[in-house]
């Protein structure tokens, strides 16, 4: 049993690594970000809104129109997904 005192510390290696293999980032993103984070992905207008769908890493998974289908994405998966801003 652990007391309320008790810290748990992470090195930064944990942090990186939290939530691997479990955990997918959902965001809503603007064509010019979703051009930097989608290596090879085609020109996208800047002005167009996506769903993005990141590893918890950072690794982008997918991009979709629709965020219910970015989130099935996720559950495909295996992982659960996380809404950030």
């Amino acid at each position: 049993m652990t007391s309320r005192n008790e810290i748990s510390t992470f090195s930064e290696n944990d942090l990186a690594h939290l939530g691997e293999g479990t955990v997918a980032y959902l965001r809503e993103m603007g064509g010019e970000e979703l051009n930097g984070k989608f290596p090879g992905l085609p020109q996208i207008a800047p002005d167009t809104r996506l769903w993005a769908l990141f590893a918890a890493n950072g690794q982008p998974i997918l991009i979709s129109d629709a965020k219910d289908r970015a989130i099935a994405g996720a559950f495909e998966n295996d992982l659960t997904p996380v809404s950030i801003h």
